[in-house]
């Protein structure tokens, strides 16, 4: 009965996930066409070898470094290695819980570290990286503490249920963590942007004015375009919508600013108040919410086993010494679920396309766009079945010009 309860909750939580992702998301943006994709139409030689071969060169360090990460944190959550590492740390069961995660943290960011190196040694290779390697380490150490801090917030709250109400602490915490990950959502601008980028207004001038009547246009209120200082880190071209209410930014890369027309910039603004007018950050957060407590009440059912606790070392869920064996879960989860997560976000990314094309009515920047955006980025245009699915958030640069001519087929 005690794993029962909180497994079935589960499945409630999961079944309203997908019946949310299924209302809030689409599944065709244009119902009836079939987008035809053509990579060598968009793309000469020259474009197709280089973006093949810096993926030749970058995927062995990533895939490397995705594999050794994950056994690290199997190794530590599933022996009773973590539990020891745990129990050596000093202080009370909070702060051997935040030391504990920080701790694992750092491990399995130690190991990784020399394919991480290798992977920035490639990105500089291809021109894609600005960094010094101080700034890297920097932001290496930055990463470190932002991984670490919100998942050693959720395990305090789940500890510290479960050791006042050992019954029911799987319920609370499930509540508790979907409220921090709407919390998370709305703070994330203000809290977590500002560790890695500078922002100032975009100053005024014409393009500023056109953006900001554009999204007039849209109806989406838009107080102030920011840009980004990316150029520090990268070369690469971006924009991108975050947070809601109060705390909504739109935000384009300085690079992006530097480097396209305004028409271009246009047209990737108006992608990004596609973004803003479905208020898509609302969804993927009310997404990450459920999938936050289906995921706290599957874990309290893994909890209630013997055998598991004991192969971690721990005794129960209450006890510091299960911080590596819930850290060691979430990582197999975060693979698992990659897939479905990855195809919900390409499905909302090809409607804020779509939305970008309905208001701007411009095709053919639209593919100049998505064709300067892949080549700059050296995004992948035909990649393996598996790596899409792990990996891709966005339909590839030769899917969304494809929808774009598909759209100008049919659009009114």
């Amino acid at each position: 009965m005690r794993r029962r309860a909180p497994a079935l909750t589960a499945v409630v939580l999961l079944l309203l996930l997908v019946a949310v992702a299924l209302v809030l998301v689409p599944s065709d943006v244009l119902p009836g066409v079939q987008p035809v994709v053509d990579v060598a139409r968009d793309f000469t030689p020259a474009e197709l070898a280089r973006e093949q071969a810096f993926h030749r060169a970058v995927r062995p360090p990533v895939y490397a470094s995705l594999a050794v990460g994950l056994a690290a944190a199997l190794v530590l959550g599933l022996t009773p290695l973590g539990a020891r590492l745990v129990a050596q740390l000093p202080g009370r069961w909070p702060v051997q819980v935040v030391l504990g995660v920080l701790a694992v943290t750092l491990v399995g960011r130690l190991l990784t570290l020399p394919f991480d190196v290798r992977s920035e040694v490639v990105l500089r290779e291809y021109g894609l990286s600005t960094q010094t390697w101080g700034s890297w380490a920097g932001d290496v150490g930055k990463q470190l503490l932002v991984a670490a801090a919100p998942a050693a917030l959720a395990l305090l709250a789940v500890l510290g249920l479960s050791r006042r109400l050992p019954r029911t602490w799987w319920a609370w915490s499930a509540g508790t963590l979907a409220a921090l990950v709407v919390a998370g959502s709305f703070a994330y601008p203000v809290v977590v942007e500002p560790v890695f980028h500078r922002f100032q207004p975009l100053p005024a001038g014409a393009l500023r004015e056109d953006l900001l009547a554009l999204a007039r246009q849209d109806g989406v209120p838009v107080r102030d375009v920011l840009v980004a200082d990316a150029s520090r880190r990268t070369t690469a071209l971006n924009a991108y919508v975050s947070g809601f209410g109060s705390t909504r930014r739109l935000v384009v890369y300085d690079t992006l600013v530097q480097s396209a027309s305004p028409r271009e910039v246009e047209l990737v603004v108006a992608h990004e108040l596609g973004h803003a007018e479905a208020r898509d950050v609302l969804t993927g957060t009310a997404l990450g919410a459920l999938g936050a407590a289906a995921a706290v009440c599957l874990l309290a059912a893994a909890l209630t086993s013997p055998a598991l606790l004991a192969r971690a070392g721990a005794d129960g869920p209450g006890d510091p010494r299960v911080v590596p064996l819930v850290l060691a879960v979430v990582a197999v989860g975060t693979l698992l679920t990659a897939p479905a997560v990855n195809l919900v976000s390409r499905r909302i990314e090809a409607r804020a396309d779509l939305h970008s094309l309905q208001l701007t009515g411009d095709v053919d920047t639209f593919i100049r766009v998505e064709q300067r955006l892949a080549v700059r980025n050296l995004s992948d245009l035909a990649p393996h079945p598996l790596a899409y699915a792990l990996f891709a958030t966005h339909p590839t640069g030769p899917e969304r010009i494809a929808a774009a001519r598909a759209y100008a087929q049919v659009r009114p």
